[in-house]
């Protein structure tokens, strides 16, 4: 590049150099400065330099001017701080869904945004048990897609397979192409839900997104506008367990009162309780009934007994019975 070219965007240098180079613990001088510059070949006049510097400072660039031995210029707060960023990295790195390789792009891109002293702080490895990368790299850009596709009230076509005994893929529905309506995404159990609406079965489905293959999108308006137009995603994912569909009711369920954050946590804050006794509370949860759910209320063992409906007590005596034939005589 020709020099004058570079000095017509020396100032778009600077701010590279004191974003790249400084933050609230270490800075550059002048010299230091000027020094920076010219291995872009760019030459600066402390005159000059001053100039730029104001400039950046009314473009919004908060720089600090402090005076030690000497003179040093300072970037010391940025669009990101370095916990809110630390929080993201560990989140990135923790995520089941995103692959390795995905990870540390992202991880990457992430320590661009504060500089080179602080991205070290960045570099972390987050461990959490029982935490499996996915296997699927596509997924990242699939999620794109399907905003696409909801943003532009279209429908989609995909493949969706399961794992075999002999972990290999294996397409489902007879390994013909599903088509439906895009209508949300949702994060549930640490994986990324698609929520559609199948035109054929007339019902709302969700599909795991790491599972989905081939995915387009087809120039056809969605249906289930009607079904979507006061859905409340919320509300949805707090009755489906593990995405699991089944029919819905409304559950009681008699739990000690040890166990209230942990129905709060899972159904929300304006869940009904009435007290039958001092010792527990009645919780009347709208849920959909499937074996995650009859499991859930197994794990809490005598602290959570199923009051009503009779057909849901029934359920979990019948699941029970399933899971202990396997192990009797």
């Amino acid at each position: 590049m020709a020099k004058s070219a570079n000095q017509k965007i020396k100032i778009l240098y600077l701010m590279r150099i004191l974003l790249q180079q400084t933050d609230d613990e270490h800075g550059l001088t002048l010299a230091e400065l000027s020094e920076a510059l010219a291995a872009y070949g760019v030459e600066a006049e402390r005159k000059t330099l001053y100039s730029d510097l104001e400039t950046l400072e009314v473009f919004g660039l908060d720089i600090e001017k402090r005076k030690d031995k000497t003179v040093r210029y300072h970037v010391v707060s940025r669009e990101f701080e370095l916990p809110e960023l630390k929080l993201l990295v560990d989140a990135v790195q923790s995520s089941k869904f995103i692959t390795h390789r995905k990870s540390g792009e992202l991880i990457k891109k992430l320590e661009s945004l504060t500089s080179r002293y602080e991205a070290q702080q960045l570099q972390r490895q987050v461990f959490v048990s029982n935490r499996i990368k996915t296997m699927n790299e596509s997924i990242y850009y699939m999620v794109d897609e399907l905003h696409d596709a909801i943003g532009t009230n279209s429908k989609i076509t995909f493949h969706y397979f399961e794992w075999t005994e002999k972990k290999e893929k294996r397409l489902r529905h007879d390994g013909a192409l599903y088509k439906v309506s895009p209508w949300a995404l949702t994060w549930d159990d640490e994986n990324y839900y698609l929520v559609a609406y199948d035109s054929e079965a007339g019902i709302i489905k969700h599909f795991r997104v790491d599972r989905m293959t081939r995915l387009r999108i087809v120039d056809e308006r969605r249906d289930g506008a009607e079904i979507f137009k006061g859905f409340d995603l919320a509300l949805y994912s707090k009755k489906t367990f593990a995405m699991y569909g089944g029919r819905e009711e409304t559950v009681c369920l008699r739990c000690n009162n040890n166990l209230a954050s942990v129905m709060i946590d899972r159904f929300g804050q304006d869940t009904t309780f009435l007290y039958p006794d001092e010792e527990h509370f009645d919780a009347y949860v709208k849920v959909a009934i499937s074996p995650t759910f009859l499991t859930w209320v197994m794990n809490f063992g005598e602290n959570v007994k199923i009051i009503s409906p009779a057909s849901v007590q029934q359920d979990l005596l019948d699941h029970i019975r399933k899971v202990l034939s396997q192990y009797e005589g």
